[in-house]
């Protein structure tokens, strides 16, 4: 069998090999405003729910979870090995106008949702304007 040798493939191997030794991964993350919840979802495929841990310490949201590999249980040799197993971690700072003792997590479809509301505190609200008209026709009332 004649094969071609590409040398920018055996990097990615590589990059692959070393990251999956390293148990470090990468979760791609969108993250966006919903009213007044800030809304984060996290690409955790063939994650179980189980082995996912989220954590919140000093404003610092973190995620880990770990997806078994699936090779160990198949007896023929592996051609190509893309996909990720190991420990994915990820961590980010949140301000201090979110209330994170409220923090709401939910998985579905391979998809860590956490829902973080905005602290009453930092919410806008609307100061009512006392007049002194108005002080004076009630002193003139009483």
């Amino acid at each position: 069998m004649l094969v071609r040798l590409d040398p920018f493939r055996e990097i990615d191997r590589l990059t692959r090999t070393l990251a999956q030794e390293s148990s470090v991964g990468f979760a791609p993350t969108d993250a966006y405003k919903d009213g007044d919840n800030y809304v984060i979802e996290m690409d955790l495929p063939g994650v179980d729910p189980e082995h996912i841990e989220v954590t919140v310490e000093n404003n610092v949201l973190s995620v880990s979870a770990t997806r078994e590999s699936v090779k160990e249980d198949r007896k023929a040799d592996a051609l190509v090995t893309e996909r990720f197993s190991g420990t994915f971690r990820r961590s980010m700072y949140l301000g201090n106008q979110l209330d994170t003792s409220n923090i709401q997590a939910s998985y579905d479809k391979g998809v860590l949702k956490l829902t973080i509301p905005v602290s009453a505190s930092a919410k806008s609200r609307k100061i009512e304007i006392s007049s002194g008209e108005s002080k004076a026709q009630k002193v003139l009332a009483s």
